[in-house]
């Protein structure tokens, strides 16, 4: 039996300067969607940013309920957003940060797996890939090509086929 091989590749960035100007500024729209999170439950405030193609900038941040599936990750509420205002729009690339008052977040925040689910299903539909860029409050800053590349045996249309 030979074995499937995945590969992942994550740039690594000391600073926020050390993106381009572009994806700072959309990082930055991140770290502001995070001041409105509703979370009193986690204390895990997360904010997202996405750039679509034609320039738009659409953000959302995690809401909270105490009957914890009711809620809804920062990724999810701005992509869903998105779809709903734009739903032919190609998303170029998506941006996200974390913070929380309880403690420091030392390093990025990657999208969740119902996250990355939902992602990957905006990059196949567009058949474009989705850059993801991602940062805690101190630390690195770390960045991919794809949603796909972060979700690489993502559950796709194929498997719903009939024959």
């Amino acid at each position: 039996m030979e074995p499937l091989i995945y590969q992942t590749i994550i740039e690594r960035y000391s600073n926020l300067s050390d993106l381009d100007d572009a994806e700072m500024q959309l990082l930055l729209k991140a770290k502001d969607a995070l001041e409105n999170a509703y979370a009193p439950y986690s204390q895990f405030q997360v904010g997202a940013a996405l750039l679509l193609e034609n320039g738009d900038v659409i953000t959302g941040n995690n809401q909270e309920n105490v009957a914890y599936p009711s809620g809804i990750c920062a990724e999810r509420t701005a992509i869903f957003y998105a779809s709903s205002q734009n739903p032919n729009m190609k998303i170029l690339k998506i941006a996200i940060a974390a913070k929380s008052p309880i403690q420091l977040v030392s390093s990025p925040v990657y999208p969740c797996g119902s996250c990355r689910q939902a992602l990957v299903e905006y990059e196949n539909k567009a058949q474009s890939p989705i850059t993801v860029i991602m940062m805690g409050e101190a630390g690195e800053i770390h960045r991919c090509q794809s949603i796909e590349s972060l979700l690489p045996s993502f559950f796709h249309a194929d498997f719903l086929k009939k024959s």
